[in-house]
């Protein structure tokens, strides 16, 4: 009974897993003077969380003294909350203070930025932003909706009117908006107006209005001396939908925010996890050979993978923000891909030690590992749904899925806790395509390998050498001891819960920010210090 497979398997998919490695973690560029042009982007071109890279603290009121309500201000921070995700920032902190009329963002600054400019940050997520439709190209026009009576826009590509295909923004009105924006291209079409749109005093687009629309979609396109760039419409989409406010929004105070652990950490860790991978690959090399070996290359492809996924991978993809949570989910996905393959192997080992024969032990051991595998990785893949439905933003994809659950407790928004969900998410996933699927794919084409079609490789005895014996621990019978063992640390485990208790942190608690301003050069430690000893606190956490 011959494996299914080819020998050309394993040198193609070992190539295509080499060579997407270097371009996830190196990214492919080139320079010509002084313009480099980026194909393919690599770990350096990651978005980086505030605990790592540092980022702004802003305070947003309501512009003129408007008092706004509960529900007004929720309703801003939710539009904030897209603006947040449309960029792929997930590692921002936004708290409403209804007592002040104010809403508290914190978030990272973006990748590739020498020069930290706190202000370019807040305008890229918009200080001010009513959005209107006007009659006529002034910002004085009579007005014909606001952005409150805009349900989305977005940037799109295609023919329009049965002409070539071009760059365009699609617009959708709710059903206010329909009729006002119906009413007023129906007076307008037949005078030959136009229509411009108002960003605050920006002037996002004027356009003639060629047709009575009242259907409730619209859509924005260029002139033929002047076409759209993808920037261009992808920039204007962003920018309306970032103007549905219920008011103007306007920056009380701001301040920048060193990062808590720093780049000095990461690259700590990043050389902590090159030396973790080196291990991994001696030992399951060590332990399992062949397939141990090779499914150290699959690991790396799924690292890669991951990152790809996180930075965006090809340029017209803005990247995701990996914070140090996100960076845990993918250790946690990379132990769940270990898992995998040693089931794998493991199950191998055992049916060449039965007797059978390489092509019936990895024919059986694919079988028999299977089930086990898609056990454990579902089991993730639902605690890292849960977890972006709960803490991710309220209208994203998991958030709705499990909008039945959630929303008797309310809005929860924690960035670090869905960038930890969301890499853990993808990481899983991958770990089907590269773990099981690639893993077994090279398998099977390096037993058409005749160098390699030893039973040894995959864990078999040797010819000539010793059968193998199989350690036996009689479980059932010593089940006292066991029992015996796992309650005494139990036990020891909530003596030391009651002792010391758990400490919650800000997240759970709340707590106080005092802002301090100094001259010169100042020691951080002592300043931490005599601040911990002044307050009574131990658990300060400081920033600059």
């Amino acid at each position: 009974m011959k494996t299914k497979g080819k020998a050309w398997q394993l040198v193609v998919t070992a190539l295509l897993i080499v060579v997407f490695v270097y371009t996830a973690f190196f990214g492919v560029a080139a320079k010509y003077g002084d313009v480099t042009t980026t194909y393919i982007k690599g770990a350096k071109d990651i978005r980086f969380g505030v605990d790592i890279k540092g980022g702004v603290n802003v305070t947003f009121v309501p512009s003129d003294g408007y008092d706004a309500t509960d529900e007004q201000l929720d309703a801003a921070r939710l539009v904030i909350e897209n603006r947040l995700v449309a960029l792929n920032v997930t590692d921002y902190e936004l708290y409403v203070d209804n007592n002040s009329d104010s809403l508290i963002l914190e978030f990272p600054w973006q990748s590739g930025e020498t020069e930290f400019d706190p202000e370019a940050a807040i305008e890229e997520i918009g200080t001010t932003a009513y959005l209107t439709f006007r009659e006529g190209s002034s910002a004085d026009g009579e007005l014909v909706l606001d952005g409150s009576m805009v349900e989305s826009a977005a940037a799109q590509y295609g023919p329009v009117n049965g002409s070539s295909s071009e760059y365009y923004v699609a617009l959708k009105f709710t059903d206010e908006g329909a009729k006002a924006f119906g009413d007023a291209t129906t007076r307008l079409y037949q005078t030959g107006g136009t229509i411009s749109i108002w960003l605050d005093d920006e002037n996002v687009s004027t356009a003639s209005v060629n047709a009575a629309i009242t259907d409730g979609s619209a859509i924005i396109t260029s002139s033929a001396s002047n076409p759209f760039t993808q920037e261009d419409v992808v920039k204007m989409a962003r920018q309306i939908n970032s103007g549905s406010l219920p008011f103007a929004l306007t920056v009380d105070s701001y301040s920048t925010i060193s990062p808590s652990l720093g780049e000095n950490s990461l690259s700590a860790m990043v050389l902590a996890g090159v030396i973790a991978f080196a291990l991994i690959v001696v030992l399951m090399t060590a332990l399992y050979r062949l397939p141990g070996f090779l499914a150290c290359i699959a690991l790396a492809g799924q690292v890669a993978a991951t990152l790809a996924f996180v930075s965006g991978y090809f340029p017209v993809f803005e990247s995701f923000t990996l914070t140090l949570p996100g960076i845990a989910g993918i250790i946690l996905a990379i132990g769940m891909g270990v898992d995998a393959n040693v089931i794998t192997a493991e199950r191998i080992k055992e049916e060449l030690r039965s007797g059978k024969s390489l092509d019936g032990a990895l024919k059986s051991g694919f079988a028999r590992g299977l089930t086990p595998i898609i056990d454990g990785n579902v089991t993730i893949v639902i605690v890292a749904a849960i977890l972006m439905g709960a803490f991710g933003p309220t209208d994203g994809f998991w958030a709705k899925v499990f909008n039945p659950i959630f929303y008797w407790f309310g809005p929860s928004t924690a960035g670090t806790i869905y960038s930890f969900g969301f890499t853990l998410l993808t990481s899983v996933l991958l770990n089907f395509v590269f773990g099981v699927w690639a893993t077994r794919v090279m398998i099977r084409g390096a037993v058409h390998f005749k160098p390699l079609r030893n039973a040894w490789l995959f864990g078999g005895k040797k010819e000539g050498g010793a059968d193998f014996k199989t350690p036996s621990i009689n479980f059932i019978g010593n089940r006292k001891k066991f029992y015996t063992f796992s309650c005494a640390l139990i036990a020891v485990v909530l003596v030391f819960c009651g002792i010391f208790g758990v400490k919650m942190d800000v997240e759970f608690k709340g707590g106080s920010m005092i802002t301090l301003a100094y001259e010169g050069d100042a020691d951080l430690n002592d300043l931490k210090s005599t601040i911990g000893t002044e307050l009574g606190k131990s658990n300060l956490t400081l920033q600059t």
